[in-house]
């Protein structure tokens, strides 16, 4: 333990704590911009720097271990011209045209500028030119790049990807794409980690609220909004809605609200990839000279676009299941539109997802089944704010609604999906009954469930005399990990599920953002919680699901199944 004094406070802290975190347990603030606590500690954009007695220098209290006898002054005149300075250089080559930045009112620079009372910068402000690939799902904004690093390490240390490098040094730094690459060529995932992590909104993934505007307005067009598990976990946060209020049956009231025709679960497609990926994994498992194994799940576009980078050998390992987004599409511009007795185009279907991927996803013309496109428009939880706010939509107001039939029914199955390891338990739930003709308890299979956000977790189950031997991982570099297992042949697993994004969907690069906070295990919690009072916790259970086998596909696995929810992610475009 040492003992040191943080303005006039005497502290006794750990070794190796910080000043910073020394300054937190006795209530004292000190401002930060670039840090990242576990992620990003380079001091680099000097906005927390304090006065050690004795020292001719100011230190950055991030990255500054605090020892024994130190005197420290948090807020000193010294300080807070440094701060100010910092703050102002930071300012002048960044565009400051806050107004229409989707950061606006959620910018940690814009907060600090105010606390500072900034009110104008004295220097010259010389934006730099910005090119970025046109139409591309995330976008980057160099006008806005304030060299914090928070990019460059997320990538790199949480993903394993290093999409992201720091070239040249003092005013001539940049955060460029690496080796000069194009975002394509560089094997970026579209996992949106470094958009949840800029604090300043210099990444943010492409604005498509307006096609889903246009469409909503267009007579001719029968709109039809899915809205997918992780969601209802986080849509009310950047509203400002209490988790009392913020409940699946309002969300589904505020997408009506827009001027959507149906409002659908894509909980009801989650349970009907079950159906199919389950009875695929024991398709394998039971004819395992004829498959590759172990099965990775493949619900997750980010994960599937690494695979096709980094691994595309083993791309015969994904399971031939679309994602619930791309199931959805298909049954609603085939099935529904049958129902509803009008051609597929007359139906524009819009999806809300927690994912930036998503928008990659169903943009890909090898993943289309039902029609040219059965995904028409793709947005992000932050988009669905935005677009509520845009309508004035008071959403607190709102009685709260059933979501639409016949594909508005989902399970406790279903909604774990957005929680990391949730698809193997529900497959694993489904696949028990399919192999023996009764259900498991609910609650056999919670040992792939994540107790953090990261990691790799493994269970070895027994299902009618077959053992299945079980691996779970999100993030991208826990990804890499298994696929160099399953690459050399050692990976002792059956069945693998993999979520580009820490704790899941959950924590997606489309979720409202806070800066500073990783919340994917609260908002999975959410999720588990939802399952555990669903009165029907199994995919097979679903009864809308029951019926479109009775009436449309016949059963798993079936000719129309495989072609309408199936694909083969070897032949994507990436």
């Amino acid at each position: 333990m040492v003992t040191l004094k943080i303005d006039g406070k005497v502290i006794t802290v750990a070794e190796g704590t910080t000043i910073l975190e020394a300054a937190k347990t006795a209530g004292i603030a000190i401002p930060t911009l670039c840090y990242w606590r576990g992620l990003n500690d380079v001091g680099a954009c000097r906005v927390c720097v304090v006065e050690i007695k004795g020292e001719p220098k100011l230190s950055a209290a991030c990255n500054t271990v605090a020892a024994e006898g130190m005197e420290i002054l948090t807020n000193s005149e010294r300080v807070r011209e440094a701060r100010r300075v910092n703050l102002e250089l930071l300012l002048s080559p960044h565009s400051c045209h806050c107004p229409p930045c989707n950061r606006n009112g959620n910018s940690t620079l814009q907060t600090l500028a105010e606390e500072m009372n900034i009110g104008e910068i004295p220097y010259e402000t010389k934006l730099p030119k910005n090119n970025w690939l046109a139409g591309f799902p995330l976008v980057r904004d160099e006008t806005k790049c304030v060299k914090c690093w928070r990019c460059v390490n997320v990538c790199e240390k949480v993903q394993g990807l290093g999409v992201w490098e720091v070239n040249g040094s003092g005013a001539h730094t940049k955060v460029t794409i690496r080796d000069g690459l194009s975002m394509n060529e560089a094997g970026c995932a579209l996992c949106g980690q470094c958009i949840t992590h800029c604090p300043v909104g210099a990444l943010v993934a492409r604005d498509d609220t307006e096609k889903a505007f246009r469409a909503i307005a267009d007579s001719e067009k029968i709109t039809v909004v899915q809205i997918a598990p992780a969601v209802r976990a986080a849509w009310g946060d950047g509203l400002g809605l209490s988790k009392e209020l913020a409940t699946e049956k309002r969300m589904a009231a505020a997408a009506k609200a827009l001027g959507a025709d149906y409002v659908f679960d894509t909980n009801f497609t989650a349970d009907l990839t079950i159906m199919e990926e389950g009875s695929e994994f024991i398709e394998r498992m039971t004819h395992p000279n004829d498959y590759k194994l172990p099965m990775f799940t493949s619900c997750c576009p980010g994960w599937v676009r690494f695979v096709k980078h980094e691994y595309p050998e083993l791309c015969d390992n994904l399971s031939t299941a679309k994602s619930p987004q791309q199931m959805f599409g298909a049954v609603t511009k085939s099935y529904f539109a049958e129902k509803l007795g009008v051609p597929a185009e007359k139906l524009f279907c819009i999806s809300v997802m927690p994912c930036t991927a998503k928008k990659y996803e169903c943009d890909v013309p090898e993943v289309n089944g039902a029609s040219a496109k059965d995904v028409d428009v793709v947005l992000t939880t932050r988009e669905f704010e935005r677009m509520l706010k845009a309508a004035h939509v008071d959403v607190s107001s709102l009685e709260e609604r059933e979501f639409d039939s016949p594909l508005g029914t989902g399970t406790g199955a279903a909604v774990i999906f957005g929680a990391t390891g949730g698809v193997m338990e529900a497959a694993l739930r489904s696949a028990y009954y399919l192999l023996t003709g009764k259900n498991p308890g609910a609650d056999d299979f919670k040992a792939v469930r994540a107790t953090e956000t990261a990691g790799i977790r493994t269970a070895e189950v027994e299902i009618a005399g077959v053992k299945v031997r079980a691996a779970v991982a999100s993030g991208l570099a826990n990804a890499r990990a298994l696929c160099e297992q399953v690459k050399s042949g050692k990976a002792p697993y059956d069945f693998i599920e993999i979520m580009a994004c820490p704790g899941g969907c959950a924590g997606g690069g489309g979720q409202p953002i806070t800066d500073g906070v990783e919340q994917a295990a609260d908002r999975g919690a959410v999720l588990y919680e939802l399952d555990r009072q669903n009165p029907i916790r199994f995919s097979h259970e679903n009864p809308d699901v029951q019926a479109l086998y009775g009436e449309y596909f016949g059963k798993p696995l079936s000719h129309r199944s495989h072609e309408l929810l199936h694909t083969k992610q070897s032949e994507w475009t990436v």
